[in-house]
């Protein structure tokens, strides 16, 4: 067999398999794998490990610019490698960086409700947001779809969504007391209270009650300071009061009611 008629019917056997390959993708789609999300733009962050997710931890950048954000998240950066698994950003596109079924490095030294390795047991969304300004229409609708999306997707509780600040208290404090609790709550996401909290009991522990909703006590202050950003949009370390303790009294009943 001479090379050029080797080469002829190689050809014939690769347009034959390029033509059996465009048959198929006619007759079925693509598979959208189960740890993506259907709704993101994959943009592939290397930096990860393999976990498992209980919970949904949200952020905001700092950066307030979604190109710069993606480029820290993407790449090796000299004060050390993170990611997350999405960025929701201010027109509400949403990327996905890293596999739902993979560990991002976006919690740090954290802790929440006796977990330690937060990155291992959680799902890490970024917003882009410098800190300071409002969260945007656009990002709280892709936002809400994006949660019912990974908790349907992932069976994590739709209670289950707290800010970088609530499980790293004194050291972080996104996504900011701007951050709207309430409208994401409205929605059937994140620990609420109800809408007129009824008086806590005069011997009511509000500290014990913090503990028992997730936050990590050991140093109280903070710890309060991380509830006010989240539950009263204030950012204060001043002593537990009344209207504290009917807030944490009324989260308490929730997560100590009966499943439904």
């Amino acid at each position: 067999m001479t090379l050029r008629l080797a080469h002829r019917r190689h050809l014939g056997f690769a347009f034959a398999l390029a033509a059996i390959a465009v048959l198929a993708g006619c007759t079925s789609a693509p598979r959208v794998r189960p740890e993506r999300s259907a709704l993101a733009h994959w943009v592939p962050s290397p930096n990860y490990n393999a976990r498992k997710a209980q919970i949904i931890v949200l952020h905001h950048t700092s950066i307030g610019n979604a190109k710069e954000a993606l480029r820290v998240l993407r790449t090796n950066n000299s004060e050390g490698q993170v990611s997350a698994h999405y960025l929701v950003e201010a027109d509400g596109r949403i990327d996905q960086l890293v596999d739902d079924g993979d560990r991002a490095w976006h919690a740090g030294a954290s802790r929440w409700a006796g977990m330690t390795d937060l990155n291992s047991s959680s799902i890490g969304i970024e917003i882009d947001n410098d800190g300071e300004s409002p969260f945007t229409q656009p990002q709280i609708q892709s936002l809400v779809k994006l949660l019912a999306d990974v908790t349907s997707r992932l069976g994590i509780p739709r209670e289950a969504v707290v800010g970088h600040g609530d499980i790293a208290p004194g050291r972080k404090t996104d996504p900011s007391a701007l951050f709207p609790w309430a409208t994401l709550a409205s929605y059937g996401f994140g620990l609420w209270p109800d809408a007129v909290p009824i008086p806590a009991p005069p011997t009511f522990d509000s500290l014990a009650a913090m503990r028992l909703v997730g936050y990590d006590v050991s140093e109280p202050r903070a710890a309060i300071a991380a509830f006010h950003r989240h539950y009263r949009a204030m950012e204060s370390d001043a002593p537990l009061d009344a209207t504290d303790a009917a807030i944490l009294y009324s989260l308490q009943r929730k997560l100590m009611a009966p499943r439904q």
